[in-house]
């Protein structure tokens, strides 16, 4: 049966890092994958005119590459969303989930050091009421080398994945459309490398018994 899935990324680079070979999969399979991006570099913010127009340029050819079936930007400034209304990222990002009726969305960790990714964790959570939203079957969040791993609070249990998927097939292409986001990427030990995706994807393949693997917390399932 044809899925309906929906990556929400607080930032492009997010919905790679976190599940880049769960898309390809899902992509593989012949499901519906959509990408909803919340924030934006923007020149009012101070970014410079050459910068924004690298990053349109590298989510266009990013959404070239998986093959999305649709791309949603609301264009709030990066790094402030803990400073925008709720009520507001709420509606709009509500109104999305209403127009594609994912059964499945991928969201950032909770416990992630960066505000914008808790901030879409809390507005999106907040949109996943069964009798608002029945079509969603399905919630997990994934996890985001030099977010999930450098959070330092001792309050929060941590990232504990329960769901394993193989991505072995996908790995390699996985790393090629990371790259993609040049500026973001740098050379190892830093988290945003070729080596340390890599080594992630072994970790998690460990766990779960897969050459390569990305890992997720399953938040909530309704099965029929």
């Amino acid at each position: 049966m044809l899925r309906r899935a929906m990556v929400i990324a607080p930032h492009p680079d997010d919905e790679t890092l976190g599940c880049g070979g769960t898309i390809l999969k899902h992509k593989a399979s012949g499901d519906a994958v959509h990408w909803l991006i919340v924030t934006a570099v923007r020149e009012d913010e101070g970014f410079a005119p050459e910068a924004v127009k690298a990053r349109q340029k590298e989510i266009r050819a990013v959404s070239q590459k998986y093959g999305f079936d649709s791309v949603t930007e609301l264009g709030y400034p990066t790094a402030k969303l803990d400073v925008v209304s709720m009520k507001l990222l709420v509606e709009q990002i509500s109104a999305t989930l209403q127009k594609i009726k994912p059964e499945v969305i991928y969201i950032p960790y909770r416990g992630d050091v960066h505000t914008d990714h808790s901030t879409v964790f809390d507005v999106v959570t907040a949109c996943t009421k069964w009798f608002r939203y029945p079509f969603i079957k399905k919630v997990l969040a994934y996890e985001t080398l030099s977010e999930t791993d450098f959070a330092l609070n001792s309050d929060i249990a941590g990232f504990r994945p329960n769901v394993f998927v193989d991505i072995e097939a996908y790995i390699e292409k996985k790393i090629e459309i990371m790259n993609i986001y040049a500026s973001e990427m740098a050379d190892f030990p830093f988290p945003r490398s070729v080596e340390a995706i890599k080594a992630l994807a072994q970790v998690r393949g460990a766990a779960s018994g897969f050459k390569a693997a990305e890992a997720f917390m399953l938040l909530k399932e309704r099965c029929d």
